[in-house]
């Protein structure tokens, strides 16, 4: 004689309906972990592009200017808006795209003195890892990122600035290779 077949209690079915769907959650969320993830950007007033470069990777390292001069040095570039850290061997280290304040060097060959470690701008913005190298027009030029990793807000009318901004770990990286003493070459 056949066995009748048993039902299974109601809890059970639904306590492995939940088990599944967990585990279908689980498998979904790291498969979403995987992919691309979206990143949120505050809207932030601009001048004019020409006034606020948006630093951008490239596939090739921007080339160190001729007439940079030799050995371990920061190079400036004014037109191309861009830092180079550059290496005893006269290596590259580490290039990027930089956001100049509206008072700027003269081209010439200088030398970090004072570093601060943080303060406010004079724009208003908390900065970090201050490299001061150059006086422009009684104006203190110096390298700084700001604390919040935010490009600077376009200056007040009338408001001299000399700080040249960076990307926050551009800023680490110049803070860790400008220490006092460190030759800064300002070219074109």
């Amino acid at each position: 004689m056949p066995v009748p077949a048993r039902r299974l209690p109601s809890w059970v079915w639904v306590t492995g309906l939940t088990a599944g769907a967990v585990a279908a959650v689980s498998v979904l969320s790291v498969q979403a972990d995987k992919g691309p993830q979206p990143t949120a950007t505050a809207a932030r007033p601009s001048a004019s592009p020409a006034a606020q470069p948006t630093p951008t990777k490239s596939a090739a390292p921007a080339v160190v200017p001729d007439g940079s001069g030799t050995g371990r040095r920061i190079v400036y570039s004014l037109g191309q808006k861009r830092v180079w850290l550059v290496d005893a061997s006269d290596a590259s280290r580490r290039t990027f795209a930089v956001w100049p304040g509206t008072v700027d060097p003269a081209e010439g060959t200088y030398t970090v003195g004072t570093r601060t470690d943080a303060t406010t701008g004079s724009d208003g913005v908390q900065i970090e890892h201050i490299v001061y190298f150059a006086t422009a027009s009684g104006v203190n030029v110096a390298f700084s990122s700001a604390v919040d990793g935010s490009s600077p807000p376009p200056p007040a009318e009338g408001v001299r600035t000399g700080g040249i901004r960076m990307k926050t770990a551009d800023g680490d990286a110049l803070w860790t290779f400008g220490e006092a003493g460190t030759t800064v070459v300002v070219v074109s």
